[in-house]
Parts: C-alpha cells; sequence; structure tokens
C-alpha cells in the first residue's frame, strides 16, 4: 500500500473500500494514476496546449483563447476533445473498415504495456532485469500500428505518409537502441530501478553523446518539427492519419505525444537521475512519484519548442541525418561506454 504520511489515514480508510481499495495499491497507482494512465491523459492535454501556445508567443501570434481566454486558452484542448467526440466517424467505401476502426485503437497496447514498466522509485507494477529493454521494444512496435493505420486506409496520401514512416522509422530506431545499450553499458543493468540508484552523476555527464543520439532520435520518434515528414500537413494533409475523422482522428492524433510522453521518461530515468531529488518526507512514495514527472515534463515541453523555431527537413535530409550524423555519433557512444565501463 502506498506510504503517504501527510493522508495516511484517509488512505487507510480507502483500502478499507472494495475495489476502490486497489487504487492505493502501488502496483495498481503505478498503472493508473501515475506514471501510469491518469498521467499519461493529463500530460497529453497539458503538452498539446503549451506546443500550440509557446509556437504562438515565439511567432508573434497568440495561440489558442476562444475557450477559456481568461486562463490563456487552458480550457480548449478540453473544448477540441469533445468536439472530436461529437463529430461523425467517416469510413470511405475504399477503405479496410476493419482495420481502419480497429487499428488506432489496438494501437494503445504497446502504450499502456510499455506504462508498466516504468517505476517511480517504491511505485511500480512490474521490475525486472530487462525492464529497459523491454520498454524499448514496446515503444519500438507504436511506428508499425502507424504504418498499418496508412495501408488500412487505401488512400495515395496515407500511403505517402506510411513510406516516410516507414524509411523514418528505421533510420531512428537504430540510433536510438543503440545509445540506450551504451547507457546500460555503464550501468551494468536493464533494471530501471538498480540504474537510478547507481546514477550518482547524471547519465547526461556520463556520456554526452548518447545524449545527444537519444535526445535527436526522440524528436523524430515523436514527429516533432523539424522531422514531421509523415505527417507534412502542407503536402500531403496529415499523411496516414488523411482519412480519420471525430473520435477517431482524435486518437491517432495524440499517437505522436503518447510516444513522447513514454521517450522523455525514458529519457529521465537514463539520462537525468530518474527521480531523485531532494526527499519530501510528508509525501513519502509520492515524493518520488513527483520528481519523475515534473522532469518528465520538463523534458516534454522543451522538446515540443522545436515546432517553433525549426523548418520540416525534406525524408532524403532526415534519412541523411539518421543514417549519417546519429548513426556515427550512436557507434562513437557505444565505444565510449566501452571505454568508460573498461576504466572502472
Amino acid at each position: 500500500m502506498l506510504n503517504v504520511p501527510i493522508v495516511q489515514g484517509l488512505i487507510n480508510r480507502i483500502a478499507e473500500i472494495p475495489l476502490l481499495g486497489l487504487i492505493v495499491e502501488r502496483e495498481v497507482f503505478a498503472v493508473l494514476i501515475a506514471p501510469g494512465l491518469l498521467a499519461l491523459l493529463l500530460y497529453l492535454g497539458i503538452t498539446i496546449w503549451f506546443e500550440r501556445k509557446i509556437a504562438a508567443r515565439i511567432q508573434w501570434r497568440v495561440g489558442p483563447k476562444e475557450v477559456s481566454p481568461h486562463i490563456g486558452g487552458l480550457l480548449q484542448v478540453l473544448a477540441d476533445a469533445l468536439r472530436y467526440l461529437y463529430q461523425e466517424v467517416i469510413v470511405h467505401r475504399d477503405a479496410n473498415k476493419v482495420y481502419f476502426l480497429q487499428l488506432p485503437i489496438l494501437s494503445f497496447i504497446p502504450i499502456l504495456l510499455a506504462l508498466t514498466l516504468v517505476p517511480a522509485g517504491n511505485v511500480y507494477a512490474l521490475r525486472s532485469e530487462f525492464g529497459i529493454p523491454c520498454l524499448v521494444a514496446l515503444i519500438a512496435l507504436i511506428p508499425l500500428f502507424v504504418i498499418a493505420i496508412g495501408w488500412s486506409a487505401n488512400n495515395r496520401f496515407a500511403y505517402i505518409g506510411l513510406v516516410r514512416e516507414s524509411f523514418m522509422y528505421i533510420s531512428y530506431e537504430i540510433p536510438l537502441i543503440l545509445s540506450v545499450v551504451a547507457m546500460l553499458m555503464l550501468y551494468k543493468t536493464g533494471d530501471a530501478i538498480t540504474i537510478v540508484e547507481r546514477q550518482s552523476i547524471p547519465g547526461v555527464f556520463l556520456n554526452p553523446l548518447a545524449f545527444l543520439t537519444f535526445l535527436i532520435a526522440t524528436v523524430m520518434a515523436s514527429g516533432r518539427l523539424p522531422f514531421d515528414i509523415p505527417e507534412a500537413d502542407q503536402e500531403i494533409a496529415f499523411g496516414p492519419y488523411v482519412e480519420y475523422s471525430g473520435i477517431m482522428f482524435g486518437l491517432v492524433m495524440v499517437l505522436a505525444y503518447e510516444k513522447l510522453y513514454l521517450l522523455s521518461l525514458l529519457m529521465v530515468i537514463l539520462f537525468f537521475g530518474g527521480w531523485r531529488g531532494f526527499e519530501i518526507a510528508v509525501l513519502g512514495d509520492l515524493s518520488d512519484v513527483i520528481w519523475l514527472m515534473l522532469k518528465a515534463l520538463i523534458v516534454m515541453c522543451a522538446i515540443v519548442i522545436t515546432r517553433a523555431i525549426y523548418a520540416r527537413y525534406r525524408i532524403d535530409q532526415a534519412l541523411r541525418i539518421g543514417w549519417g550524423f546519429m548513426m556515427a555519433l550512436a557507434i562513437a557512444s557505444i565505444a565510449f561506454s566501452g571505454v568508460i565501463a573498461w576504466l572502472l
């Protein structure tokens, strides 16, 4: 059960309630609340609002303000979600109807499974010596659903988007995996909790080459500018998702943000000390959760700022970065970790 001294009495009472008491169990709390499903949904709203708002400010615009203008349009994301919910879901006649409707929903499976492998101190659902490799493997499955979504739409623009996604996927996935391997060589374990315990010096200083590779790969993987090439709304009208409408469009639109959330959590664990921070005694187990989530939010907000300051690369330029610069950087990070591990 959760240990939170400031509200321990309330937690004990909740624990006595059938079914509801499961929420205060650490494993269930980790999956359903934080860093699990509820935190994911909350961060989706915050990140989408922040991205639109900061991009507008940097470009001397106002940003969303029609809904709740007195609080900076903070409720605009909720209004958009309600609009998607009540719009008609149109399935055009040339689409493969079964896959067209099922794939956006099935794409949440690797995301939800990956969340079970993300610990926050003592709050975790699953712990394994192979936790980080399994987490990376599940994250790597998400683009496969995007490719299948584009195929199911049976639309020429969707096909262009899925081909671009396929090329991009291979070009960034290998450097991403190699950068993670470089860090696991330093920590000598794939267990996230052990990694944070051994991270007396933040990983970003232990191997800056691996961090730079992971950062660029994260921007590419999450489809942020300048790497939003598979969607490219000016050219191919949102690429693989061009035929979706209503709530189905809302589901596929947030896939990139969900992947960004998972990669940000992984980045924090590998490079920024995970949930390390000064202990807030009265919060008990929630102290670690708050530190992890705060660091992840900062990383997500920093990455989405790229939308406002970079122009989109062409597909050949992005592939050249992935197969050239990033691959060389990833291999160098492996060699650097090998030397450091040998010296230590």
